[in-house]
């Protein structure tokens, strides 16, 4: 049961209300309930997951720890601990609700969640590939037990508040939800003589150095898949995956669309109108351009192939240079005359040397008759 993105799974954004994550959780138990969708697996594992993503954003603290590390930073023992999610949120409608056992095996192996970690890189990073470790906290079994929660030479017993079937259908009248038992965890089995190192987990919990590679060309919300750091499975399944997300941090020159950049290029007036080159910054380096005679502000100028390499390795995006033409400031005496002198110069011929100017005169004089 993925536990990617637990806002998703609930259909809310991670900045929901506490009150909006409940109702997303009552609205979705009822729909994907084991009782309204019998032999249905897909709906069963839909519930499970439903409640899943729930005991964790529903608790305040795990929430805080999901959001700042993903399920990493929730212990996979710590979980249904109680009620859990089905009790909080209907507890108010059905009241008190009392627990038989269900049919779920305790012989069943699950593969661990996956797990999430957010990494943040620059966008000269994402374009050309990047190699970095990051350090993420974590659980693994329990060398000493070797997973199994006892002492070496004492062997679990049947759990006795499920009869060893790992969980316990929660009833009241004619409604009932299959829930975790919160004794053994699912398991099946109590630990009367627990390790003396995990406490009886089976696990550990361990921060991990992991070395991650970036594609060249890896866009924002892109994830790099590490296997096997994921979750510790249950009942000897195996752990499940790590999901790197990528996040591109803003750059102070270009914007990244897709595979293009755009970025804003300043000209002086002059160069705007006689034309001539520029060289400007590329993230491969420095490249020329070319200002055509006449260039307006808000003119886009394209140098094709100079964006950032498909990570596909499919082709290059280009690079798309939005003209501001600069109109100069603090200009002495002799400059205002001189541009005095060059506006009366254009004004002689005005249809021809300023076309917008004049279309805007004539505009606004059928706009007063």
């Amino acid at each position: 049961m993925s536990k990617r993105d637990l806002y998703e799974i609930l259909g809310i954004s991670n900045n929901a209300s506490n009150d909006d994550i409940k109702k997303a959780y009552r609205k979705l138990a009822m729909k994907y309930h084991p009782d309204r969708n019998p032999n249905n697996k897909e709906a069963e594992d839909k519930f499970k997951e439903i409640q899943s993503a729930y005991e964790i954003l529903g608790d305040p603290e795990k929430r805080a720890s999901y959001d700042r590390f993903g399920s990493a930073g929730i212990d996979p023992n710590n979980m249904n601990n109680g009620m859990g999610g089905f009790a909080e949120a209907f507890g108010d409608i059905f009241g008190d609700i009392f627990g038989s056992s269900s049919r779920r095996s305790s012989n069943s192996s699950f593969k661990g969640s996956d797990l999430k970690y957010s990494l943040d890189i620059t966008l000269e990073q994402a374009a050309k590939g990047f190699s970095t470790e990051i350090r993420v906290p974590g659980w693994e079994k329990c060398d000493s037990c070797n997973g199994t929660g006892s002492r070496k030479g004492v062997a679990p017993i049947t759990c006795r508040t499920c009869n060893g079937m790992g969980s316990l259908r929660l009833q009241q009248g004619f409604f009932s939800v299959q829930q975790t038992c919160h004794k053994c965890h699912g398991s099946g089995k109590e630990i009367p003589d627990p390790c003396y190192v995990c406490n009886g987990s089976g696990t550990k919990k361990i921060n991990k150095t992991l070395q991650v590679n970036t594609p060249a060309g890896i866009d924002d919300g892109m994830r790099v898949r590490l296997s096997g750091h994921g979750e510790p499975g249950i009942n000897n399944g195996s752990p499940g995956d790590l999901y790197v997300e990528v996040h591109i941090k803003p750059h102070n020159l270009f914007k990244r669309k897709g595979d293009d950049l755009h970025c804003d290029l300043t000209i002086p007036f002059t160069l705007a109108a006689l034309g001539g080159t520029l060289q400007i910054p590329t993230l491969e380096g420095k490249a020329e351009i070319k200002i055509a005679e006449g260039t307006q502000s808000n003119s886009v100028l394209r140098l094709k192939n100079k964006g950032i390499r498909n990570v596909r390795g499919l082709s290059n995006g280009d690079l798309y240079c939005h003209i501001i033409v600069e109109t100069p400031i603090k200009l002495s005496n002799d400059q205002k005359e001189i541009l005095k002198k060059f506006d009366a110069s254009l004004k002689e011929g005005s249809e021809k040397h300023l076309p917008q100017t004049q279309s805007w005169i004539e505009r606004v004089k059928k706009f007063f008759k």
